[in-house]
């Protein structure tokens, strides 16, 4: 929806491009964005005889060269590949008229920004800037008060009916024990993708998932890009079980029917853990999002908790509850003995395929629905035209657009 949104005023409004000078500017922060916000594009720009392209690292550059020789309307880029093209004066950002910051929250996250002003500085200040983000504050309120005039801000509120009820479950488990609970999880479930903090991390879980006989694929920042879109492809058909992430496949990256989202390592904010476990539970969908919890990041856990409401302590582990049923609050910890199951009878501790039985803890029988769904946190910023439908897909349940134009014609919102 959200890629709709600014795609169709784009090739609506914008001219015929020279060679080497794009007529419409789209910067994304990952390849695997770029990759999808063009297959979106395509199809309606070829009914307006406009051509798009991707340029982003990870490629050889003398195919954007010979791309932008033969006259690029829309440039789909990243902002490391555009600084590179613009510097050996390749591409020319002087006929641009239109702008669209995508996920500029992750753009700031990953350093970016910087870059990203000194683009924007290069193209006419009277193009229109649409920009999408999941917060409008703190470097991304500079873009908009440097960038944009008169902006529109728009707040789309998710149909209830599209809202997936995702089960949030808190397991306590040794360090040791991480990659067996994860094994088990996997084989109980359906497409699952598990998060690793490091990019080596991922590499090696999914070496080791794949000894003990599953099927998985590692995407992150230094697989080269025909790897991550193997990767990518391979999930997506269900050739492979799991794909093992880094936080570049928390955004962005739009796959179908994810069933389960795996914090193999606890994400480092409250916003990285809404991201991740956006990737299930999407459009009206059910999904279940499991947190491991090592004795020392209990403390790391009750801030996260804390800001996105989720309770308070750990659930006793019950792979039973992979099936997204309700299930019970989580409790905070007492005494430190190991944990037992959310049924009264319970299961008696972290092994993954334990048996029911006389399992201690302190759970209840009763059982209630944990917080479900996704935190409200998906807002988007772009100019007039068009940009009023914009919605952030995998962030949140409410989505705000922001327009507005440098010339200061800006404030005409086409769509809800």
């Amino acid at each position: 929806g959200k890629t709709l949104a600014f795609s169709i005023p784009v090739v609506e409004n914008i001219t015929e491009a020279r060679p080497h000078h794009p007529t419409a500017l789209l910067l994304v922060p990952t390849r695997e964005l770029a990759s999808q916000v063009a297959e979106t594009l395509k199809p309606l720009a070829k009914e307006r005889r406009r051509w798009v392209a991707t340029f982003y690292g990870g490629t050889n550059i003398r195919r954007d060269v010979d791309a932008l020789r033969r006259g690029i309307d829309i440039a789909v880029c990243t902002p490391g590949r555009l600084e590179d093209l613009v510097k050996r004066g390749d591409m020319h950002l002087d006929e641009v008229q239109v702008v669209v910051l995508d996920e500029a929250d992750r753009m700031a996250d990953m350093g970016f920004l910087p870059v990203v002003k000194r683009l924007l500085d290069k193209t006419p200040s009277d193009r229109q800037t649409l920009l999408f983000s999941a917060t409008l504050d703190g470097d991304v309120d500079v873009l908009i008060k440097r960038y944009q005039r008169n902006p529109v801000t728009v707040e789309v509120e998710t149909p209830a009916e599209e809202q997936g009820q995702v089960s949030h479950l808190f397991w306590p488990v040794e360090r040791t024990d991480r990659r067996a609970v994860t094994a088990e999880i996997l084989r109980r479930s359906g497409p699952t993708i598990v998060f690793a903090r490091t990019k080596r991390g991922a590499d090696r879980l999914a070496k080791q998932l794949g000894t003990d006989g599953l099927r998985t694929a590692a995407i992150h920042g230094d697989r080269s890009q025909n790897q991550r879109e193997r990767a990518l492809a391979e999930f997506t058909s269900g050739k492979v079980t799991a794909l093992i992430a880094t936080d570049v496949a928390a955004r962005g990256i739009h796959v179908d029917d994810v069933s389960t989202v795996v914090h193999y390592d606890l994400p480092g904010t409250d916003k990285d853990y809404v991201h991740r476990s956006g990737r299930t539970g999407r459009a009206g969908a059910t999904g279940v999002v499991v947190s491991l919890v090592c004795e020392d990041q209990h403390g790391e856990l009750r801030t996260i908790q804390k800001d996105l409401e989720h309770g308070n302590g750990v659930h006793r582990m019950d792979f039973e509850d992979l099936d997204g049923r309700e299930v019970a609050e989580p409790r905070p910890r007492s005494g430190g003995g190991s944990q037992g199951s959310n049924n009264s009878g319970g299961r008696s501790g972290s092994k993954p395929g334990a048996k029911k039985g006389g399992g201690g803890g302190n759970g209840s029988g009763n059982r209630t629905r944990a917080k479900g769904g996704r935190p409200a946190s998906g807002r988007s910023s772009g100019s007039g035209s068009g940009s009023g439908n914009g919605a952030s897909n995998g962030s949140g349940n409410r989505t705000r657009a922001k327009s507005g134009s440098r010339s200061g014609n800006g404030g005409q919102r086409s769509g809800r």
